[in-house]
Protein backbone atom coordinates (compact mmCIF):
# COMPACT_ATOMS: atom_id res chain seq x y z
CA UNK A 1 0.00 0.00 0.00
CA UNK A 2 1.21 3.46 -0.84
CA UNK A 3 1.84 6.03 1.34
CA UNK A 4 -1.28 7.97 2.09
CA UNK A 5 -2.00 11.63 2.26
CA UNK A 6 -4.27 12.56 5.93
CA UNK A 7 -6.20 14.30 4.02
CA UNK A 8 -6.05 13.72 -0.02
CA UNK A 9 -8.92 15.84 -0.83
CA UNK A 10 -7.83 19.38 0.08
CA UNK A 11 -5.20 21.20 -1.81
CA UNK A 12 -3.98 24.56 -2.37
CA UNK A 13 -4.55 24.68 -6.11
CA UNK A 14 -0.46 25.58 -6.60
CA UNK A 15 -0.08 23.77 -9.73
CA UNK A 16 -3.71 24.17 -10.74
CA UNK A 17 -4.20 24.32 -15.08
CA UNK A 18 -0.41 22.48 -14.91
CA UNK A 19 0.60 19.35 -16.73
CA UNK A 20 3.51 17.43 -14.66
CA UNK A 21 5.36 14.39 -16.42
CA UNK A 22 6.92 12.28 -13.62
CA UNK A 23 8.85 9.41 -14.01
CA UNK A 24 9.61 6.62 -12.08
CA UNK A 25 6.04 7.48 -10.79
CA UNK A 26 5.13 3.49 -9.71
CA UNK A 27 6.42 3.63 -6.17
CA UNK A 28 8.53 5.86 -3.87
CA UNK A 29 9.80 9.12 -4.29
CA UNK A 30 8.09 9.73 -7.58
CA UNK A 31 4.61 8.09 -6.47
CA UNK A 32 4.91 10.66 -3.70
CA UNK A 33 5.09 13.76 -6.40
CA UNK A 34 2.48 12.27 -8.95
CA UNK A 35 -0.18 12.03 -5.94
CA UNK A 36 1.18 15.34 -4.59
CA UNK A 37 1.02 17.02 -7.94
CA UNK A 38 -2.79 15.98 -8.51
CA UNK A 39 -3.93 16.64 -5.14
CA UNK A 40 -2.00 20.27 -6.02
CA UNK A 41 -4.25 20.37 -9.33
CA UNK A 42 -2.16 19.52 -11.72
CA UNK A 43 -2.89 17.02 -14.54
CA UNK A 44 0.03 13.92 -14.31
CA UNK A 45 1.59 11.90 -16.76
CA UNK A 46 2.55 8.68 -14.54
CA UNK A 47 5.93 6.59 -16.12
CA UNK A 48 7.53 3.75 -15.38
CA UNK A 49 9.02 0.51 -16.54
CA UNK A 50 5.98 -1.21 -14.58
CA UNK A 51 3.14 -0.59 -16.82
CA UNK A 52 0.47 -2.45 -14.12
CA UNK A 53 2.64 -1.11 -10.74
CA UNK A 54 2.63 2.93 -12.27
CA UNK A 55 -1.91 2.84 -14.10
CA UNK A 56 -1.87 1.57 -10.14
CA UNK A 57 -0.87 4.89 -8.95
CA UNK A 58 -2.67 6.39 -11.45
CA UNK A 59 -6.02 5.10 -10.86
CA UNK A 60 -5.84 5.92 -6.78
CA UNK A 61 -4.99 9.75 -7.77
CA UNK A 62 -8.14 9.21 -10.55
CA UNK A 63 -9.76 7.82 -7.10
CA UNK A 64 -9.13 10.10 -4.91
CA UNK A 65 -10.32 13.23 -7.54
CA UNK A 66 -7.39 13.78 -9.52
CA UNK A 67 -6.58 13.52 -13.01
CA UNK A 68 -3.43 10.75 -14.17
CA UNK A 69 -2.56 9.23 -17.14
CA UNK A 70 -0.17 6.51 -16.86
CA UNK A 71 2.27 5.20 -19.59
CA UNK A 72 4.50 2.33 -19.52
CA UNK A 73 8.34 3.34 -20.30
CA UNK A 74 12.08 1.87 -20.59
CA UNK A 75 13.61 5.18 -19.76
CA UNK A 76 16.55 2.67 -21.40
CA UNK A 77 15.00 3.32 -24.28
CA UNK A 78 14.82 6.94 -26.48
CA UNK A 79 12.10 5.88 -28.77
CA UNK A 80 9.89 5.07 -25.50
CA UNK A 81 11.31 8.57 -23.85
CA UNK A 82 10.15 10.66 -27.18
CA UNK A 83 6.72 8.41 -27.17
CA UNK A 84 5.50 9.60 -23.78
CA UNK A 85 6.35 13.71 -24.53
CA UNK A 86 4.44 13.25 -27.67
CA UNK A 87 1.30 10.92 -25.50
CA UNK A 88 1.87 14.47 -23.37
CA UNK A 89 0.88 16.69 -25.67
CA UNK A 90 -1.46 14.72 -27.60
CA UNK A 91 -3.98 14.16 -24.56
CA UNK A 92 -3.85 17.53 -22.52
CA UNK A 93 -2.21 19.71 -25.00
CA UNK A 94 1.70 20.78 -23.26
CA UNK A 95 3.29 20.50 -20.52
CA UNK A 96 4.81 22.51 -17.84
CA UNK A 97 6.71 20.94 -15.59
CA UNK A 98 8.92 17.44 -16.33
CA UNK A 99 10.16 15.63 -12.81
CA UNK A 100 12.73 13.70 -13.90
CA UNK A 101 12.50 10.72 -10.83
CA UNK A 102 13.69 7.60 -12.13
CA UNK A 103 17.38 6.04 -11.79
CA UNK A 104 17.85 2.71 -13.18
CA UNK A 105 20.50 0.32 -11.84
CA UNK A 106 19.67 0.49 -8.52
CA UNK A 107 19.74 -3.45 -7.88
CA UNK A 108 23.72 -2.99 -8.78
CA UNK A 109 25.39 -1.02 -6.42
CA UNK A 110 29.07 -1.77 -6.32
CA UNK A 111 32.47 -1.10 -4.87
CA UNK A 112 34.63 1.13 -7.64
CA UNK A 113 37.26 -1.49 -7.75
CA UNK A 114 33.85 -4.09 -8.70
CA UNK A 115 32.06 -2.00 -11.31
CA UNK A 116 31.91 -2.87 -14.57
CA UNK A 117 31.88 -0.49 -17.59
CA UNK A 118 28.19 -2.14 -18.19
CA UNK A 119 27.03 -1.34 -15.07
CA UNK A 120 28.33 2.56 -14.90
CA UNK A 121 26.97 2.91 -18.33
CA UNK A 122 23.96 1.70 -17.46
CA UNK A 123 23.90 3.93 -14.55
CA UNK A 124 24.30 7.02 -17.11
CA UNK A 125 21.65 5.84 -19.52
CA UNK A 126 19.08 5.53 -16.96
CA UNK A 127 19.90 8.67 -14.91
CA UNK A 128 21.65 12.31 -16.60
CA UNK A 129 20.98 10.71 -20.26
CA UNK A 130 17.07 9.89 -19.89
CA UNK A 131 17.19 13.03 -17.94
CA UNK A 132 18.47 14.97 -20.84
CA UNK A 133 16.47 13.20 -23.42
CA UNK A 134 13.36 13.86 -21.56
CA UNK A 135 14.34 17.40 -21.11
CA UNK A 136 15.45 17.75 -24.79
CA UNK A 137 11.59 16.87 -25.85
CA UNK A 138 10.32 18.76 -23.63
CA UNK A 139 12.13 22.17 -24.68
CA UNK A 140 10.20 23.48 -27.61
CA UNK A 141 6.53 23.04 -26.20
CA UNK A 142 8.02 24.66 -22.89
CA UNK A 143 10.02 27.40 -25.22
CA UNK A 144 6.92 28.42 -27.33
CA UNK A 145 4.85 29.17 -24.20
CA UNK A 146 7.67 30.85 -22.02
CA UNK A 147 7.50 28.46 -19.35
CA UNK A 148 8.62 25.40 -17.84
CA UNK A 149 9.89 23.73 -14.46
CA UNK A 150 12.39 21.06 -14.71
CA UNK A 151 13.05 18.94 -11.26
CA UNK A 152 15.76 16.39 -12.28
CA UNK A 153 16.70 13.78 -9.23
CA UNK A 154 20.28 13.62 -7.32
CA UNK A 155 21.88 12.08 -4.37
CA UNK A 156 23.10 12.98 -1.58
CA UNK A 157 26.09 10.04 -2.64
CA UNK A 158 26.67 12.64 -5.43
CA UNK A 159 28.20 15.35 -3.00
CA UNK A 160 29.28 12.78 0.18
CA UNK A 161 29.94 9.46 -1.66
CA UNK A 162 29.10 6.47 0.55
CA UNK A 163 31.75 3.08 -0.54
CA UNK A 164 29.57 0.62 -2.45
CA UNK A 165 27.52 3.13 -4.44
CA UNK A 166 30.12 3.83 -7.37
CA UNK A 167 28.28 4.04 -10.16
CA UNK A 168 25.12 5.23 -8.89
CA UNK A 169 27.45 8.36 -7.67
CA UNK A 170 28.78 9.02 -10.70
CA UNK A 171 25.40 9.20 -12.80
CA UNK A 172 23.98 11.49 -10.01
CA UNK A 173 27.56 13.87 -9.88
CA UNK A 174 26.13 13.86 -13.59
CA UNK A 175 22.56 14.75 -13.09
CA UNK A 176 23.58 17.79 -10.93
CA UNK A 177 26.01 19.18 -13.96
CA UNK A 178 23.00 18.60 -16.27
CA UNK A 179 20.91 20.61 -14.31
CA UNK A 180 23.53 23.58 -13.95
CA UNK A 181 24.34 23.78 -17.73
CA UNK A 182 20.44 23.80 -18.80
CA UNK A 183 19.67 26.68 -16.06
CA UNK A 184 22.12 28.75 -17.78
CA UNK A 185 21.19 27.87 -21.24
CA UNK A 186 17.15 27.74 -20.78
CA UNK A 187 16.28 30.36 -18.22
CA UNK A 188 16.06 33.17 -20.70
CA UNK A 189 12.81 31.09 -22.08
CA UNK A 190 11.31 30.91 -18.87
CA UNK A 191 12.43 27.95 -18.37
CA UNK A 192 13.84 26.79 -14.78
CA UNK A 193 15.67 24.18 -13.60
CA UNK A 194 16.50 22.80 -10.43
CA UNK A 195 18.14 19.35 -8.81
CA UNK A 196 16.76 17.72 -5.71
CA UNK A 197 17.92 15.61 -3.37
CA UNK A 198 15.56 13.51 -1.32
CA UNK A 199 16.60 11.19 1.45
CA UNK A 200 13.11 8.99 2.19
CA UNK A 201 12.46 5.46 3.42
CA UNK A 202 11.57 4.00 -0.50
CA UNK A 203 11.55 0.58 -1.75
CA UNK A 204 15.13 1.35 -3.67
CA UNK A 205 16.74 0.46 -0.14
CA UNK A 206 15.89 -2.63 -0.10
CA UNK A 207 17.35 -4.22 -3.28
CA UNK A 208 20.92 -3.97 -2.56
CA UNK A 209 23.01 -5.08 0.57
CA UNK A 210 24.43 -1.72 0.46
CA UNK A 211 21.13 0.02 0.64
CA UNK A 212 19.61 -1.89 3.03
CA UNK A 213 22.96 -0.94 5.14
CA UNK A 214 22.60 2.73 4.39
CA UNK A 215 19.25 2.69 5.21
CA UNK A 216 19.45 1.63 8.61
CA UNK A 217 22.62 4.32 9.43
CA UNK A 218 20.82 7.15 7.77
CA UNK A 219 18.21 6.75 10.57
CA UNK A 220 20.16 8.04 13.29
CA UNK A 221 22.15 10.48 11.23
CA UNK A 222 19.12 12.13 10.35
CA UNK A 223 18.95 15.59 12.90
CA UNK A 224 15.56 15.49 13.20
CA UNK A 225 15.59 11.95 14.07
CA UNK A 226 13.52 10.25 11.93
CA UNK A 227 13.64 8.88 7.90
CA UNK A 228 11.33 11.03 5.69
CA UNK A 229 8.79 9.61 3.60
CA UNK A 230 7.79 10.51 -0.19
CA UNK A 231 4.76 12.33 -0.03
CA UNK A 232 4.68 14.14 3.84
CA UNK A 233 8.33 15.38 3.78
CA UNK A 234 9.79 15.13 -0.02
CA UNK A 235 6.64 15.76 -2.12
CA UNK A 236 5.80 19.56 -1.06
CA UNK A 237 9.50 20.28 -2.44
CA UNK A 238 8.95 19.42 -5.06
CA UNK A 239 5.35 21.05 -5.05
CA UNK A 240 7.40 24.39 -5.01
CA UNK A 241 9.68 24.11 -7.32
CA UNK A 242 7.04 23.12 -10.24
CA UNK A 243 5.06 25.84 -8.78
CA UNK A 244 4.88 29.54 -10.23
CA UNK A 245 6.39 31.01 -7.01
CA UNK A 246 9.84 29.39 -8.23
CA UNK A 247 10.35 31.12 -11.08
CA UNK A 248 13.44 32.75 -9.61
CA UNK A 249 15.26 29.71 -8.44
CA UNK A 250 17.13 28.39 -11.14
CA UNK A 251 20.13 26.09 -11.38
CA UNK A 252 20.02 24.80 -7.45
CA UNK A 253 20.58 21.90 -5.96
CA UNK A 254 18.09 21.65 -2.48
CA UNK A 255 18.22 18.55 -0.32
CA UNK A 256 14.94 17.66 1.63
CA UNK A 257 16.75 15.21 4.22
CA UNK A 258 16.32 17.00 7.99
CA UNK A 259 19.44 18.27 7.66
CA UNK A 260 21.84 15.66 7.01
CA UNK A 261 23.31 17.60 3.84
CA UNK A 262 24.33 21.24 4.78
CA UNK A 263 25.08 22.96 0.99
CA UNK A 264 26.47 26.43 0.62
Amino acid sequence: MSEQSPNPAVGSGQLAGRVAIVTGAAGGVGSGAARRYADEGASVVLTDISGPAVEAVAAEIRERGGEAFAIACDIADPEQIAAVVAATVQRYGTVDILANIAQGGLDQHKLLEEATAEQALYAYRTGPLQSMLFMQHCLPIMKEKGYGRVINTASGAAVHPTPGFSTYSMAKGAVMSLTRVASQEWGRYGIVTNTFLPVAKTPGFDLTEQGRAAAKQLVTMVPVGRFGTPYEDVSPLLVFLASEGAGYINGQAIAADGGLSLFT
